[in-house]
């Protein structure tokens, strides 16, 4: 148990040679109003020391800190695996290095999860995306209720890592994070508990994604394509198809899109431009497919303004921040 008899929560905070955003997705973890939080920062082969980070964070408040550090780069799964089989906590809360966490969110999960069923074993919060600048970009809200794999299949977003509060006991039952996956790795995780627990979830965007040139590198189209595509569909495609043809044709076409997103914001237009008809064909009743499809027929000159104008609506239609 963490202090007050609260339960303790593991927050497991992967880095990899970004000190200056450690040190800020850190503070945001002290900055919790929820006060059994224990801190493991793990070092997935840095150059930069991040105890160095670290040292510009006030961590007395922290119920215990530990940093782990890998002898090389093995991926963040890999990072967030030790973390996990180091964590003291009832509950574990991941935070990738370049993102944060609004005061309110880890107290806000545990709130859901201890009010829900038994069955239930995870929480998201809604996620906010930000630019380098700091400016809005869009918002993301997971769902609230429906079957979790069936409303995986569908395509619905639960959003990353960094939104997640789960069961210590989930990795015990069901094992480690895939260590396979370059990119993908949330989408993956949530597909393979899916058919085992139930999850809740926070609307308010209490989770800040920020857009950096580093993440975008990491994000690269020919990862999903060659890697996290083809393992995706190996491990997932037979649990999804037992849910019926159109779950089947919905989940491949929803990769599809990812794939072709990705493929245009790395200037692969004319792979784009397949993967969009390729996800037709699985899901013709998808407009927002349609939608990406006129975006990309004048390659960059029309892509890059209509993404412009997409965030810039986003940040119109952004409604208050909760009370």
């Amino acid at each position: 148990m963490g202090t007050s008899d609260r339960p303790l929560v593991t927050a497991v905070v992967p880095t990899y040679d970004r000190p200056a955003l450690l040190a800020d997705a850190v503070r945001s973890v002290v900055d919790q109003t929820y006060d059994a939080i224990e801190l493991i920062v793990v070092d997935d082969g840095s150059d930069a020391d991040p105890t160095a980070a670290l040292a510009e964070v006030p961590l007395d408040g922290l119920v215990d800190h530990r940093v782990f550090q890998h002898d090389g780069n093995r991926g963040a799964n890999a990072a967030r695996n030790t973390g996990v089989e180091a964590a003291s906590g009832e509950y574990v809360a991941f935070l990738d290095d370049d993102d944060y966490w609004k005061p309110e969110k880890i107290k806000r999960q545990v709130a859901a999860l201890e009010e829900a069923s038994e069955d239930c074993a995870i929480a998201f919060t809604g996620q906010e995306r930000v630019d380098g600048d700091g400016a809005v970009t869009g918002i993301t809200r997971p769902v609230t209720d429906g079957d979790f794999l069936a409303t995986l299949a569908r395509g619905a977003s639960f959003g990353t890592f960094s939104t997640v509060l789960v069961r210590r006991s989930v990795f015990d039952e069901f094992g480690s994070l895939d260590e396979r996956f370059p990119c993908w790795q949330d989408r993956d995780w949530y597909l393979s508990i899916a058919p085992h627990v139930d999850w809740t979830a926070v609307p308010e965007p209490l989770t800040v994604r920020q857009f950096t040139r580093r993440r975008q590198i990491s994000d690269g189209f020919r990862q999903k394509r060659d890697v996290a595509y083809p393992l995706l569909v190996e491990k997932h495609r037979p649990a999804v198809a037992e849910l019926g043809r159109s779950y089947e044709r919905r989940f491949l076409a929803t990769l599809c899109r990812g794939l072709a997103v990705s493929a245009a914001d790395n200037d692969y237009h004319r792979a784009a431009l397949g993967y969009l008809l390729r996800a037709i064909r699985l899901r013709p009743s998808s407009l927002g497919t349609y939608g990406y499809l006129l975006a990309l027929l004048g390659g960059k000159y029309t892509w890059i303004p209509a993404q412009v104008s997409r965030r810039a609506i986003a940040r119109t239609l952004r409604g208050p921040e909760p009370q």
